[in-house]
């Protein structure tokens, strides 16, 4: 995934890296040290200020990147931060001592030429270390144990050569995560309790679902990358397989910006446009009626790369009832 993109790093210098984890508190696994993200978003759209949820892909394969590498330490904050190391573990029964441990195997790494010496601070404001970075909505996916190498140094503008190294695709896939979907609550009429064989008009409000994009981008450089979500059509789920689905794929398309059609005065003997009719009573019960829709998603960035990505689905339920049509005897 590394691409020249990487080299468009400014200096960052002795910059303070983000989140509190960048200090002598970052934390550890195994022979790595973790940091907290510096990765800042912004969200346009509406989005912003109603109930949200997040994208799920419709891909089974693919997720959005579970870690990756990130600048994170000047020499001098490396060097504090392996000193910082050698207090871990004291006061803590069973953990005395491990701290020195950690504090020597790094010392070895960064101070006695194997492979660095003197933490590089004869290079001080001429790179950075790049450290481990896991997707903070993705901590307990199995997939962010693959960066597993301690903090590497990278001069200023060279392009790593590590395929997990931040560039822009794995910040736009980052942002993937970081969409804030609208909640799916169609609207039903009727609303919530319905008759059998009476079709029941579905549609979504338009102002809601418009497209809705993340900007993520790495402080202190010109990289960013823009991830934008595009609502394409509404899934109908009836919750039994008693029912008839309209259109009968039970996939409602986006048609001039709207997702179905609105039920009114003079309508009751059409055939709406998305909906459902239910062909047996619920009983004492309700069917739970999931409605999903899908986004299309893709992404630009700051070196004029950009493509798709998986689209995504976020849905919700909801309880329909459904009665017999009572018919009266004279």
């Amino acid at each position: 995934m590394a691409t020249g993109a990487t080299s468009t790093l400014a200096h960052a210098g002795d910059r303070t890296p983000g989140g509190t984890a960048g200090s002598a508190k970052g934390g550890r696994q195994g022979k790595t040290i973790t940091v907290e993200t510096s990765i800042r978003t912004s969200t346009n759209g509406d989005a912003r200020t109603a109930r949200t949820g997040k994208l799920s892909s419709a891909d089974g394969n693919w997720t959005p990147p579970a870690c990756w590498y990130e600048p994170a330490f000047s020499p001098k904050e490396i060097e504090k931060t392996v000193k910082g190391l050698r207090s871990f573990g004291d006061g803590i029964p069973f953990m005395d001592g491990i701290g020195e441990f950690l504090g020597d195997f790094f010392d070895s790494y960064y101070k006695d030429g194997h492979p660095y010496k003197d933490y590089n601070l004869d290079k001080q404001g001429e790179g950075m270390f790049w450290t481990k970075v896991v997707n903070p909505n993705r901590k307990d996916d199995p997939e962010a144990m693959k960066c597993d190498k301690p903090p590497f140094w990278v001069d200023n503008n060279d392009t790593p050569k590590e395929p997990l190294a931040v560039n822009p695709r794995i910040l736009a896939e980052y942002a993937y995560d970081e969409l804030p979907i609208p909640e799916t609550e169609i609207t039903m009429a009727p609303e919530g309790e319905t008759k059998v064989n009476l079709p029941t008009w579905v549609w979504l409000d338009k102002a809601k679902f418009k497209e809705v994009s993340v900007t993520a981008s790495l402080p202190d450089t010109n990289m960013w990358a823009k991830t934008t979500a595009k609502p394409v059509s509404l899934k109908i789920n009836p919750g039994t397989r008693d029912a008839t689905t309209y259109p009968g794929s039970g996939e409602c398309a986006i048609v001039d910006g709207r997702i179905g059609e609105p039920y009114g005065k003079g309508k009751s003997k059409k055939t709406p446009p998305c909906g459902v009719k239910y062909l047996r009573s619920s009983g004492d019960g309700s069917y739970k009626l999931n409605a999903t829709v899908t986004w299309e998603v893709s992404w630009t960035s700051s070196t004029g790369e950009g493509a798709d990505l998986p689209k995504g689905e976020f849905g919700g339920d909801q309880n329909v009832t459904v009665e017999e049509i009572q018919s009266i005897n004279r």
